[in-house]
Parts: C-alpha cells; structure tokens; sequence
C-alpha cells in the first residue's frame, strides 16, 4: 500500500487554533449565572452553548482540513460532513445538560468532560470518512493518544471552568479545552495516512475544498459574531467624573431627627407557575426538595420550581424554622403529621397523600426526632 506525502498550510494552522479558543470561551461564557435565570432562558443559553462549542470543534477541524495538502485532489461527502456538525453539538449539548439540569458533583463534571472529550472524537473520526478520492488509514498509537489526550484533557476543562464559575476560571478552563480539540485533531493526523481511491463512495452529494470553505467561513463568522457578543458582558462600564468643576462645600445644616429602623420585609419565596414569577409565603410551604441547582417548592397541592439551590433555600428557611432532614430535603415541622423510623433511618410523613414523604438521614436522625418531640 501506498501512502500519500502530505503537508499542512502554517496559516491555516493557526486560524484552526484562534477558532477553538473562541469557540471554548463563548461556549463556557454562555453558560454564566445560569441558576439566575428563568427555565426558558436557561434552555436557550444551553442551546446556543452548545452550537458554540459543538460547532467551534467542527469548525476548527475544517480549517485545518482546508490547510491539508495532498498531491492529489480530494473532495468530501456533504452529508458526512454535516453528520460529524451535528453529532459535535449533540454531545456536547448532552454534557450541558448534564451540568446544567443534573445536581452538579466532581463525577458528574468529569462524565461531562469525558462525554465531550468523546464528541470531539466522534466529530473528528466521522468528518474524516467523509473524503473523498482518498482514504485515511489510521494507526493504533494515533487512536489511542488521541483518544486519551481527548478525554483527559476535557475532564480538566471542565474541572476548571465549572470549579468555580468565575472569569478567570472561565479563560483557563477555554485554553484548556481549545488545547483538547487542537491536540486531538493533530495528534489523530499525526498518526493517519492517506491512501488514493479512483472511485467515489457516493453516500451523499459532493463537494469541493471550495465549497467547504464557505461553509467553514460562514460558521467562523457565526461563531466570531456571537465571542463578541458575549465579550460585551466582561466590559464594567466605569462612571466618569467631572474633573473640570471644583469641588462646592456643602453648607452646614442641622443634623436630621433619628429616623426609626426599617422593619425587615417578610421573607417570600421567589418561585415559577405557568411561565410566570409568583411569590409565596414560608408558611404555605410543606417541603423542599432538591432538583440539580434548583429546588421544587410544595406548597398545598402546588410544585413550584424555584431558582434557589438547595444550600440557599436552607440558609433562608432554616431561620423560619424549617428542618433539613436531608442533603437534599428541608420540611415545615408544622406541615409534618408523623413520624416513622426505620432502624437508623426515618420518614417525615404529611396529612396530604399527593405530599411525598420526605427521608431522614442517619445523621439528621436525633435531631429531627428531638425538633418534633418523637
């Protein structure tokens, strides 16, 4: 078997790279204060991350894969292409998902990492049996060192980013995941070969590097056009003082009566029904659960979602007297009608039976026994 002499255009390299560090910046970007946003929001925000990040490791691969010279022509398989487009955004929107909607733990942000460690390799391995009138012939160290460079290398991006959602974690978490899709891509061309084929597979349409490149060129813009969009959101607009009129002193006048202490408002649950933000009152509420980093509020017959985690519901409830029987449970002691225990476990039941009853921890045991006199 003969193999093909093959080179890469330094250009094109580059711009690769500059494509994968926007695409990880915007795509972790739009995943910002999420838990402070409503349910439909939140939607779109994974949506669009994921077009991002998905789309950005598409689009870097393809630069690069403009950059590929061979001393042959070569085309691609339009419908392969877009295949390996869409099982990028998909993965990479399951692992949003993940993150997002699941109660984020460190196994769970490493499954994420890994599953879009494992869409970056789909992404490549599927975009490359796209060509056309050449074959690529791939070796085991390729595979594996790709492989294990991909999913470790998103692992840590994720670790990162969502260790702590800040902009500095945010920027190294994008190095460190634009590193895993230009690693992945070129250490899995390192060890490819390529192979001449007379004949064309005809799976789907075909087209040339020249119709590729207006694709890639579109979706760059795309991607471009939103990493600046979402850059807006890191510029603190700064007040701008007067520094042309000289300071006027004030005339002394007599000091105010004390005015009385503002009496604190009544504590009000900020929750979601139908699409609208609703408030109700402690009192009203059964139980709390949690729901990944968001709550479930039982108030009578009603479940309503509200934004705060379970660690913020329980910092505000507690002082209205409610009970944390779980990591992921409080109650209204005054909602509770019984009490059952199971060997070192116990159950917080209701009166109402549409009202689950609630676990008690092994740990929570004794005290939640001695708050309701049990």
């Amino acid at each position: 078997m003969e193999f093909l002499e093959s080179d890469h255009n330094t250009f094109l390299v580059f711009m690769s790279c500059i494509v994968a560090l926007v695409a990880g910046f915007t795509g972790l970007s739009l995943t910002r204060d999420l838990s402070k946003k409503p349910l439909f929001q939140r939607q779109v925000s994974i949506a669009l991350a994921s077009v991002a990040l998905g789309g950005g490791i598409w689009s870097m691969h393809f630069v690069a894969m403009l950059g590929l010279q061979l001393p042959i022509l070569f085309y691609y398989d339009a419908a392969i292409t877009l295949m390996s487009a869409l099982t990028a955004i998909l993965i990479v929107g399951a692992a949003l998902v993940m993150l997002h909607f699941l109660e984020r733990t460190p196994l769970l942000i490493s499954l994420a990492g890994g599953v879009v460690g494992v869409g970056i390799l789909g992404m490549h391995y599927i975009g490359m049996a796209g060509l056309e009138m050449c074959r690529a012939s791939y070796t085991l160290s390729g595979l594996l060192t790709s492989s294990a460079v991909a999913i470790g290398l998103c692992i840590l991006a994720f670790w990162v980013a969502y260790g702590g959602r800040t902009n500095r974690n945010i920027v190294i978490g994008t190095v460190c995941f634009a590193f895993a899709v230009v690693s992945v891509h070129f250490l899995a061309m390192a060890g490819t070969n390529f192979v001449a084929e007379p004949n064309l597979t005809e799976f789907g349409p075909t087209m040339s590097n020249e119709v590729l490149a207006l694709g890639v060129v579109f979706s760059s813009f795309v991607l471009f056009g939103t990493f600046l969009w979402v850059s807006v959101t890191y510029l603190v607009a700064r007040p701008v003082g007067d520094v042309t009129s000289p300071p006027v002193p004030e005339p002394t006048v007599p000091a105010p009566a004390p005015r009385p202490a503002p009496v604190a408002p009544a504590l009000q649950i900020p929750c979601e029904r139908d699409g609208a933000k609703v408030f109700i009152s402690p009192e009203d509420v059964s139980l709390v659960r949690a729901d990944g980093h968001y709550t479930q509020m039982y108030a009578g017959k009603d479940r309503l979602f509200c934004v705060w985690p379970i660690t913020e519901a329980t910092k505000r409830l507690r002082p209205a007297g409610f009970l944390q029987t779980h990591r992921s449970y409080l109650v209204n002691p005054s909602k509770v009608s019984r009490f059952e225990r199971a060997k070192d476990k116990g159950l917080c039941i209701f009166e109402s039976e549409e009202l689950p009853s609630v676990p008690v921890s092994r740990s929570k045991l004794k005290t939640i026994q001695a708050a309701l006199s049990v």
